[in-house]
């Protein structure tokens, strides 16, 4: 047998080969559950509330489009390679194809479809994540500012008697539509952090957060300076602490324990050191807190931040 014909024969095993061995791994890469809780996590921390799943699951679902398209990609590229490389025997130049229609059209919807699939399931988690409901149990206004965060604890707290969260000139930084919601004779508490303060219980820097397990907590987000972002790593939600405009998110935790936070816009020079806790307890316990900010004297609110401007404020009215 020639030379030549010797290769030809020992190519041919190889071809059949491949698509089994690309089989093989296309099901070794999706071979998964479909649901958050067997699905790998792909780098996300374990959810330690109730809305984090849907984040989750958004996350592994964008993944998973990713790795079929990569490995269908990569499977048509492979097959090019082996299927369409120049034949030693053959030296003369394969036919030349200007356009094809059919292909050229399959490249352009393709990509729209998968474009229009991912925003679909984009902005439906989006909008339930960014619900709020009418009357949150617990309300927090998170106060960003160079370099730490301060927390006004918007509750009716025994052992506060200062001015009622409704009128408090110290909040006037919060739009009416959030204020609307306050409970009644809210004189509240606050604590307020710097960036060399620790936890006691663990040692980690920035101030604590408590935060009630199994009720739902609305974080109502102002600034005092510039752009920060409100960062719990493992709620899987952060949102921009922006100055003049005042965002507003809500959880309900699911897990007691502490968990890290952190600033995640580029807000300055110190912009690392913006870390801060939270601490998820039961309701009995986080009442408990409150009450012993107030008999620290720390009654009443800090202010909340720079006011919306008049257009800013319109732009709310009119959407309402």
């Amino acid at each position: 047998m020639s030379p030549n014909g010797s290769d030809r024969s020992s190519r041919r095993p190889m071809r059949r080969k491949l698509p089994q061995v690309l089989t093989a791994g296309l099901i070794l890469a999706t071979a998964t559950g479909c649901t958050y809780k067997d699905f790998p996590r792909l780098g996300m921390p374990t959810p330690v509330t109730e809305e984090a799943p849907r984040i989750l699951s958004l996350w592994q679902g964008s993944w998973a489009a990713a790795l079929a398209t990569g490995v269908l990609v990569w499977g048509l590229i492979l097959w090019s390679v082996v299927f369409h490389r120049r034949s030693r025997t053959k030296v003369e130049v394969p036919p030349q194809t200007r356009y094809n229609m059919p292909i050229e059209a399959l490249y352009t919807v393709v990509p729209l479809i998968i474009v229009s699939v991912l925003f679909y399931f984009t902005a439906r988690d989006e909008s339930k994540l960014l619900e709020l409901d009418d009357k949150p149990a617990h309300t927090v206004n998170v106060v960003g500012f160079q370099w730490s965060w301060g927390f006004n604890y918007v509750e009716d707290v025994k052992g506060s008697d200062k001015d009622d969260a409704k009128t408090s000139k110290d909040l006037d930084a919060i739009p009416d539509r959030f204020r609307k919601d306050f409970p009644a004779n809210a004189g509240g508490v606050y604590d307020v952090g710097t960036p060399g303060e620790r936890n006691p219980q663990n040692g980690n820097p920035g101030p604590t957060l408590w935060l009630p397990k199994g009720e739902k907590v609305r974080f109502v987000l102002t600034s005092r300076d510039v752009i920060h972002s409100f960062w719990v790593v493992p709620f899987l939600m952060k949102q921009d602490v922006i100055p003049g405009h005042t965002n507003a998110f809500e959880v309900t935790p699911n897990k007691e324990g502490t968990f890290m936070g952190k600033c995640a816009e580029l807000c300055g020079v110190d912009h690392s050191r913006m870390l801060f806790n939270v601490k998820v307890v039961s309701p009995e316990r986080y009442k408990q807190h409150l009450e012993d900010l107030a008999k620290k004297n720390q009654t009443g609110y800090i202010p909340a931040g720079i006011e919306q401007t008049g257009p800013e404020k319109n732009r709310e009215t009119n959407n309402l």
